[in-house]
This record gives structure tokens, C-alpha cells and sequence, in this order.
């Protein structure tokens, strides 16, 4: 039995639920509420001590990272096959997803304003104090006090898009070849990429998701949208009234 818990805009949460329904899997959903610290809720860290989503549970035992899971996944239930053939590609897919991983403080800066920033700013200092006490990491503690006391600037934010463009300028040069990151076929590449366009495309920088400035980038979108694993996957829009 496979087990997912997860949430609506996480990204991570997103990749590993659309790996989920291209291999046509059945799992039970279970939504985590950020909003709500219910990540860092005693009865949550006992599956994932790092206090992060998603974490998936196969047959009682708990896998956390996304690109993990995925890979996990497609070792676990081989069809249809999501990674390439050859230990090389397979190599160039791993790299992909931590280049990708390591853009994840960019995406952070535009994500927190909409939800856990409103939120955060809402506690006085003993009431944030109380909350930081119940996060694992030390550096994930920095982060949301940075976000509650000290909002990202209109310069960061600028700053975090550039570099979040630049991957679109290196998805643009790597889908020459096939339209895929990795070798002929969609793979775990690909959906690793997925969020980050997603948001991209719908709220960083729109106009670079386009025939006009990223061709390659913006056909490779229209490719993943039809998929139907997508639509399954419910994305939905990040930013909600």
C-alpha cells in the first residue's frame, strides 16, 4: 500500500504526485497543512524527523526526498519506465534533479509571501519563539524567522528570478536534441522540472515561458500540460484568492 503525504503546493509534493500518476499508481492521499505546522507536529516527525513533506509510505516504511521517492518508485513499479536506459543518462537525469533541488531558496522567496509569511507575521515574538522551537533544522528555523520578522526585498526578489531564468536558459539548450532534458524520452528529469516551470509560468516570469524568448522551454510545457498525468496530478493555481 502505497501512502502519500503531501501538500497542494509544495513543490516537491507536486513532482512526487505527478510521478505517481504516470505510473498509474492507486495511493491514499493524506494533506499536510503547512499553514497550520502540522509538518512539524510531534505525530508527523515520527515519520519524517526532518519535519519537510512529502513522505511517502510503502508497506509501513517511510522514504523521505522527492527525487528519491520518484526513483524509488520507478524501481519499485518499472512501468511505464521513467528514467532513461543507460547509467549515463541516468547519471545526467540525477544531476538535473539536484541542479534543480539546489535552486529550491529561489522558488522559497516568491512561495512564502502568499501563505506562511502572512501567517508568521501574525504571531508576536513569544508566540514565533514557540513555533521555531518545534522545527528540526536550524537553517529551516533562520528561514521562516527571516520570512516572519524581515520579508524578502523587491532586490532579492529580482535576484532569485534571474537565477531561476537561468534554468530555463539551461532546460532550453538540453531539449535541442529530443524536446526531454535527458536522452529520447520523458524521464524523472522532466518532472523534476515541472514545478519550478509551473510557478514560473505563472507568477515569477511569465514572459520567458513563451516562443518569444524560451521556444524549446515553452513547447517541452505544452508537451507536459497534455499529458494526462498531469491534469490527475492536480496542480492547481499556487496563488489563491
Amino acid at each position: 500500500m502505497l501512502i502519500l503525504h503531501h501538500g497542494w503546493r509544495s513543490s516537491a509534493s507536486r513532482r512526487v504526485r505527478l510521478c505517481l500518476e504516470e505510473k498509474g499508481l492507486d495511493y491514499e492521499g493524506h494533506v499536510v497543512d503547512m499553514t497550520k505546522l502540522e509538518h512539524h507536529s510531534p505525530e508527523y516527525l515520527k515519520i519524517n524527523p526532518l519535519g519537510v513533506i512529502p513522505t511517502l509510505i510503502h508497506d509501513g516504511r517511510p522514504l523521505h526526498e522527492s527525487g528519491t521517492i520518484c526513483e524509488y518508485l520507478d524501481e519499485s513499479f518499472p512501468d511505464p519506465p521513467l528514467r532513461p536506459e543507460t547509467p549515463y543518462e541516468r547519471g545526467e537525469m540525477r544531476n538535473w534533479i539536484r541542479h534543480i533541488d539546489g535552486l529550491i531558496g529561489n522558488l522559497i522567496i516568491f512561495n512564502w509571501r502568499h501563505h506562511l509569511q502572512k501567517v508568521a507575521a501574525q504571531w508576536s515574538d513569544e508566540e514565533l519563539a514557540e513555533k521555531l522551537k518545534n522545527i528540526p533544522s536550524k537553517e529551516r528555523q533562520e528561514s521562516w524567522l527571516r520570512v516572519a520578522r524581515k520579508p524578502y526585498t523587491e532586490e532579492e526578489r529580482d535576484a532569485a528570478r534571474a537565477k531561476l531564468v537561468q534554468l530555463l536558459d539551461k532546460m532550453e539548450q538540453a531539449l535541442v536534441p529530443s524536446g526531454w532534458l535527458v536522452g529520447k524520452a520523458y524521464s524523472i528529469a522532466d518532472i523534476a522540472a515541472v514545478p519550478f516551470v509551473k510557478r514560473i509560468d505563472e507568477e515569477i516570469a511569465p514572459e520567458q515561458v513563451s516562443e518569444k524568448n524560451h521556444p524549446r522551454v515553452a513547447q517541452w510545457w505544452a508537451k507536459i500540460q497534455a499529458r494526462p498525468a498531469f491534469a490527475r496530478a492536480n496542480f492547481g493555481p499556487f496563488v489563491t484568492s
